[in-house]
């Protein structure tokens, strides 16, 4: 047996259980993970309470959790990528708030060494997230880049990869955050009323770019400060579409892969930082997940069901 975190009904931290279920077993193209690391984000305890219900049905009892780092101790027929023993990180397929998990090896990567578990357990949802928004608003070299929520999960890897590429970066954040904003490379400006002047008087030509992680209604200012709705793209803004803007949906594959191996490449080079607020075990996973709904991060959350 092993051990998983499942709710059996939608609700708040309190329906969580840690159970004993038996150890998934990888199909073909498949690999099962003993999983060292899993990664807390935001959709977790949006998926536990309900929000996504209508898009995202369970059948319950279910489980939380996709980033994932850990040991193949199990190979599926017809996979050649990786074999018993081999330590990866990425995506999994099952819930990885548990000890055992599966994923594809499409969306695995290796591990190296120098990363922690903890950092490479929280590597895939905002990395390929801000990897895949910033390809999609076409983020160059001298351009500058406006980053809404920039000290957030997703925030925090924008801000670096678009540094690593040559960008010149703003990012908007509670005052407390700042001094960190300016340490991964970014200019920091506080979010709210009085958005645009802020911007403008770092940057009077305005940005070429917006990718907004915040949701707090900015995307008006966004459209002003970009010139138009063309590179302005939300992850959160969903009502917004109408205004010519962007929405963006993750799209796991290959890409993933692409991302997953630039974003440790910049690790191992000293130019891009994954602070880790706090580590839990597997029985604190309600904690866990009440810090991530607080909202109030200062680097990211990870499960070590180990």
């Amino acid at each position: 047996m092993s051990l998983a975190v499942q709710f059996s009904e939608y609700g708040a931290t309190d329906v969580l259980r840690v159970v004993d279920v038996p150890p998934p077993t990888a199909g073909p193209g498949q690999v099962r993970l003993a999983v060292r690391a899993a990664g807390v984000n935001p959709i977790d305890w949006k998926i536990l309470h309900g929000h996504l219900s209508q898009v995202m049905p369970l059948d319950l009892p279910g489980g939380l959790g996709s980033d994932v780092a850990g040991v193949v101790d199990q190979v599926g027929e017809g996979v050649t990528t990786f074999s018993v023993g081999d330590e990866v990180l990425g995506a999994s397929i099952t819930p990885s708030y548990a000890r055992s998990a599966l994923a594809d090896p499409a969306v695995l990567v290796a591990r190296p060494p120098s990363v922690p578990w903890e950092v490479a357990g929280a590597l895939a949802g905002a990395g390929i997230t801000a990897w895949e928004a910033l390809n999609k608003l076409e983020v160059a070299e001298g351009e500058t880049l406006l980053v809404h929520a920039a000290a957030g999960g997703v925030g925090t890897f924008a801000v670096q990869l678009a540094v690593a590429r040559g960008a010149r970066v703003i990012g908007t954040a509670s005052e407390g955050n700042h001094e960190r904003l300016r340490s991964l490379g970014a200019e920091p400006v506080t979010y709210g009323k009085g958005l645009v002047e802020r911007v403008r008087a770092v940057s009077p030509r305005g940005v070429d770019a917006v990718l907004d992680a915040s949701g707090r209604g900015e995307i008006p200012d966004s459209i002003e400060l970009a010139g138009g709705p063309a590179r302005v793209l939300s992850l959160v803004a969903f009502d917004a579409a109408g205004s010519g803007i962007r929405i963006h949906r993750t799209e796991p594959g290959a890409g993933g892969r692409r991302a997953l191996g630039e974003i440790l490449a910049l690790i191992e080079a000293g130019r891009l930082r994954v602070p880790i607020q706090r580590a839990y075990p597997l029985g604190e996973v309600a904690a866990a997940l009440e810090v991530s709904r607080s909202g109030h991060l200062s680097g990211k959350l990870v499960l070590l069901p180990g």
